[in-house]
């Protein structure tokens, strides 16, 4: 499954994944085996492979002819593609799509490879050994698409804005002409009831141009949690009175907006109840199946949770395709975790979280359960030259995105210099877990501090980690750190003081699942998990689930 709607219904599609490749490590006593694999897939969860850092290329065979685009919904975590043996495209990071062209190609069967690498490096800098896995291998959908022409539609976003109570939006259409001549084409869109034309527009080769309108709606119905209306805008390309290409995308018509201390959603205020989540599972890795996506969105649901913060990277299309259709909110953070100074004097760091950046709001840009992009979480905000790498990001955010709060976690006590930069102030903390000062405490101190001494007074104030660990089945009369126990109390404490505080805006809890960290921390977390999951790794609820149930219920 590419996505859980339709994106094409002209332009032939076809994907290339849910299937069997060759499998070939790199490196090792296994070097050039040739295992047959079903992709999407980790290669960490072949019994041959559950610790394997190197290099693996995966094979397949496929017929086509004439132009292709080939998108790539996430490799982990550097990729290099082949195509018939010739190297055609290069990419950095697991979590973000990309796509190539390939022109001009023979009627015959092409070989299709991607050499996928997840070790550790200097030029790694946002997949290093931390508090979550790092798997390999093809870990989202691999699709093959037909051009027609040297001209197609690359992408559409659809910003809806409230204009004396009525719903405007602006359409944005990408077109790209892949050949050297000038091409006239014909766009035309429809979206709720109205068609857009856009006559005798002129493409130079090899160049991208975007055509825009702005349209109101009156008869429209809006996007709400409870309410999750979801509309289609239909794009095709016009020659000579035939349509040649086609892209269809899907939005809601919502709006976010901060008023002081508040986040506005559809000019309400909203109350996050919230869990933190990785794409992590012990049968799948990272590369969890549509099955096991809803599942866990059943679970959440179930908790009476309202949100979902993206832990630490962009998640797979069909996830945020299933908060799309159930009003779940989404806060979505391009990929970085508790980078240091250092680790952020990288010269590869800056170029690579803008990448980042730039892939997701490209990609993710029209799902309306987004309300707010995050960047950066718990890195180097408390030194000057950290401030800086922050003041980049939020930057091109805006410029890439106006419509859409943005903020970064902080784990950093009373130091944090940049809280003059994002729309919202969120925090992560731990009391009760990595200190026994109370909850109710600590939060009015942190609060206090905000208000007084940065340039965060005024603002949105959001606790966007809190939470205990507890191994699931460790039951104990004394109710220690790691118990059960310990975890339910220590949240039920945590969660009250939150609800209780007037000036926060609501809460993440750390986290939905227990998952799996890099080997190297195995010295800090149990089990080699981290395990503050309100469920374990196999979805099992733990003491903690009732008590969070009943406390979301309640705010």
């Amino acid at each position: 499954m590419i996505r859980t709607f339709a994106t094409h219904t002209i332009r032939k599609q076809r994907e290339l994944t849910n299937s069997f490749w060759n499998f070939t490590p790199c490196q090792g006593e296994k070097k050039g085996t040739i295992y047959k694999v079903v992709t999407p897939s980790c290669w960490e969860n072949h019994p041959e492979f559950t610790n394997y850092r190197g290099e693996a290329e995966y094979s397949k065979k496929f017929e086509a002819e004439g132009n292709i685009r080939l998108e790539f919904k996430g490799v982990s975590h550097t990729a290099t593609i082949f195509l018939d043996g010739k190297e055609i495209a290069k990419h950095y990071n697991a979590y973000t799509n990309f796509s190539v062209i390939a022109k001009n190609l023979t009627r015959k069967e092409h070989t299709l490879t991607i050499r996928a690498d997840n070790r550790f490096s200097a030029y790694s800098a946002l997949h290093i050994p931390n508090d979550y896995m790092s798997y390999g291998g093809i870990n989202r959908p691999v699709v093959l698409e037909e051009l027609k022409e040297n001209i197609y539609l690359s992408y559409i976003h659809v910003t809806p804005y409230q204009e004396n109570n009525i719903w405007k939006a602006k359409i944005e259409i990408c077109i790209e002409n892949i050949s050297e001549k000038e091409i006239c084409t014909c766009v035309k869109a429809t979206l709720a009831g109205k068609t857009i034309l856009w006559e005798n527009t002129k493409i130079a080769g090899n160049t991208k141009l975007i055509v825009n309108a702005i349209e109101e709606f009156e008869m429209v119905e809006t996007w709400t949690t409870k309410h999750p209306k979801l509309y289609y805008i239909y794009a095709y390309l016009i020659q000579n009175n035939k349509i040649v290409d086609d892209l269809i995308e899907r939005f809601g018509f919502r709006e976010v907006k901060i008023l002081g201390k508040n986040i506005l959603f559809n000019g309400e205020r909203l109350k996050i109840k919230g869990l933190c989540r990785h794409e992590d599972h012990p049968q799948f890795g990272c590369a969890l199946p549509y099955e096991a996506m809803a599942a866990d969105l059943e679970l959440i649901k179930h908790l009476g949770a309202n949100s979902i913060r993206t832990s630490h990277y962009p998640n797979d299309e069909r996830f945020l395709d299933l908060c799309d259709e159930q009003g779940i909110l989404i806060w979505e953070e391009n990929h970085a975790r508790g980078l240091s100074e250092e680790n952020m004097k990288n010269p590869n760091f800056e170029p690579q979280a803008e990448q980042v950046i730039k892939e997701m709001i490209l990609a993710h840009y029209n799902h309306p359960s987004i309300y707010i992009w995050g960047i950066l979480n718990e890195c180097a905000s408390d030194s000057a030259y950290g401030k800086e790498c922050y003041q980049k990001q939020f930057a091109l955010i805006k410029q890439l995105d106006p419509s859409r709060p943005h903020s970064f976690a902080s784990c950093k006590f009373k130091t944090d210099l940049s809280f003059g930069l994002p729309d919202v102030i969120s925090y992560n903390i731990y009391p009760l877990w990595y200190h026994d000062t109370e909850p109710e405490e600590y939060i009015d101190d942190l609060y206090q501090w905000i208000q007084k001494e940065t340039e965060g007074s005024g603002k949105p104030f959001l606790i966007t980690e809190i939470g205990a660990g507890g191994i699931y089945g460790y039951r104990h009369p004394s109710h220690v750190k790691w118990t059960e126990e310990y975890q339910a109390e220590a949240l039920e404490k945590q969660l009250t003081a939150v609800q209780n505080y007037p000036d926060c805006i609501g809460v993440y809890i750390w986290q939905f699942c227990d998952i799996r960290v890099s080997d190297e921390w195995f010295h800090v977390r149990p089990r080699t998990m981290n395990n503050k999951g309100i469920v374990d790794e196999y979805r099992r609820p733990k003491l903690c689930y009732d008590i969070v149930k009943k406390l979301f219920e309640k705010m």
